[in-house]
């Protein structure tokens, strides 16, 4: 590879004004510098469009899912090596610089470990949670992608709307592409976190996650277990803040039960769809 590629930063948006500042000063103030930030925009009301123009960021207007916003920033990149971040996302200022050196050691994609930060006490939870995970390559997907790797297994599946990360970095793995990992961390800003929220979102990935268990069947199993290694390992740090513990360990069963009854859901909706057309 030449000695300093391009990075395309691939960025979907919408109405996402109150996060995405901060998610572009902290590219901005990258300790690497050779970098194109490309704005994926589903037609915003807020004013999120004049921000990006403010760093510099190519925009484009398009009203898709989030996986096809991905693969229409990536198709528009010009970089050698293309990361993708959400608008919630801040950066460490090393990050891309510790990725391109991943990809100078012959790795063709690379894991960029994530933490959770927001107010209140279920942001405490999940930001607990997701501690747990940093390592653990059962959960935590590949974010940064040298292009030919990314092209070769053809992008994200638009067709799947939960678990596109877990797959393509699964894809690239069995395609036969190393996948590194990096020591900076990206903080995913939460916000204020919800009870209820949550619940709800993972009935909503429950209704649509079938896809990606009848791709993934075995890793999906893990994945989708309400009891994780990443927790047994980590049992000492858990036990250290002991409310916090019983409090993620509450939502996380009722996530699990609320992404059961999203699956339940999808295939009672399936078994009625085949009923009334006589299959």
């Amino acid at each position: 590879m030449i000695e300093n590629p391009l990075v395309s930063i691939v960025i979907p948006t919408k109405n996402s004004e109150a996060t995405i500042e901060k998610c572009l000063e902290s590219i901005r103030n990258q300790t690497y510098s050779n970098i194109e930030i490309i704005v994926v925009d589903g037609f915003s009301k807020d004013k999120i469009k004049k921000i990006a123009e403010n760093f510099r960021a190519r925009i484009l207007l398009t009203d898709v899912k989030r996986s096809e916003a991905r693969n229409i920033g990536a198709e528009n990149a010009r970089g050698e090596i293309v990361l993708f971040v959400d608008s919630d996302m801040e950066l460490d200022r090393s990050v891309i610089e510790e990725c391109v050196e991943k990809v100078r050691e012959g790795y063709h994609a690379v894991i960029v470990p994530e933490v959770s930060l927001g107010r209140g006490f279920w942001a405490r939870c999940k930001a607990l949670e997701k501690l747990c995970y940093i390592g653990d390559e059962t959960i935590e997907a590949a974010r940064l992608f040298e292009r030919s790797a990314f092209e070769a297994v053809k992008g994200y599946d638009e067709e799947l709307i939960a678990g596109e990360d877990w797959d393509l970095s699964q894809r690239v793995k069995k395609a036969g592409f190393r996948v590194g990992r990096v020591y900076a961390l990206i903080k995913h800003h939460e916000g204020k976190l919800g009870f209820w929220e949550t619940i709800k979102k993972k009935y909503h990935y429950g209704k649509t996650i079938q896809k990606y268990r009848n791709k993934h069947p075995y890793e999906s199993k893990v994945q989708l277990g309400l009891v994780r290694l990443a927790f047994i390992r980590n049992r000492k740090k858990l036990a250290k803040d002991p409310m916090t513990f019983v409090g993620m360990i509450l939502m996380k069963g009722c996530e699990f039960l609320a992404g059961g009854f999203g699956i339940l859901s999808y295939k009672m909706r399936i078994f009625r769809r085949r009923t009334t057309s006589g299959i």
